[in-house]
């Protein structure tokens, strides 16, 4: 848990039981979203506001010590891969998901058009599919 605390202190944040439990969440349910995590959180250190939790979501993603993302049609997910581009893969059927690293070489989809005179520093690339497990349910089921 020393990492966790030292991780605040770099970022200049206080050390709170809720902060260290909201990380411990996130990290251990890579893509939780926040009603999964904030009942990790009161799992680990009894009762908790959502909307505590929820404020120590958004503040660990804006000091950059964990990664909010929004799938459409899906709840917000949580992560604590960061400082790399990587994306994601969500089944279509059950929400699974899953890291996939960025592809090398001839990249065109990660590369604008038209850069409208953005400076571009990220791509965020989802893809959509059926899990294996899904797969093979719909298979039995047919």
């Amino acid at each position: 848990m020393t990492d966790s605390v030292q991780l605040l202190r770099d970022h200049g944040l206080a050390v709170t039981a809720q902060r260290l439990a909201v990380l411990k969440a996130v990290a251990g349910e890579p893509h939780g979203t926040a009603d999964s995590i904030s009942k990790a959180v009161r799992d680990e250190i009894g009762t908790v506001s959502r909307q505590a939790v929820y404020d120590s979501l958004g503040l660990l993603s804006e000091k950059g010590l964990i990664r909010r993302i929004q799938p459409s049609g899906s709840p917000a997910r949580f992560e604590d891969r960061v400082g790399d581009n990587h994306h994601h893969l969500i089944c279509r059927k059950c929400g699974v998901t899953v890291d996939v690293d960025c592809a090398v070489g001839h990249t065109p989809c990660l590369t604008a058009s038209q850069d409208w005179g953005f400076e571009i520093d990220e791509a965020e690339v989802i893809y959509w599919g059926i899990c294996p497990s899904c797969q093979n349910s719909r298979a039995v089921n047919s």
